[in-house]
């Protein structure tokens, strides 16, 4: 991995830690699958973190651009699959 997770240094630790693990979660979404659950737990906490729909979309941009990986389409493949299944990008 070549490229940085992109954050707001406005957000506490605890919320970095978290966003991270979200963007972490994303690739292993695209890199080896995962569970619907894990994915769309780790995005409710950070929507509670990001509210703006602007600024999802902004840093999704910037962390598609850096990883070639799309939050927002992991996301809604998430939305999409049945209850305790395994989503893979």
């Amino acid at each position: 991995m070549s490229y940085s997770y992109p954050i707001d240094e406005t957000w506490s630790k605890e919320e970095i830690i978290d966003v991270v693990n979200f963007f972490s979660l994303v690739e292993r979404t695209y890199e080896d699958g995962i569970l619907r659950e894990d994915l769309l737990l780790a995005y409710e906490r950070f929507k509670q973190i990001v509210p703006s729909k602007s600024e999802e979309k902004q840093l999704d941009a910037k962390f598609q651009k850096d990883s070639g990986y799309s939050s927002y389409r992991a996301v809604k493949a998430a939305k999409a699959a049945s209850a305790g299944e395994k989503i893979r990008m």
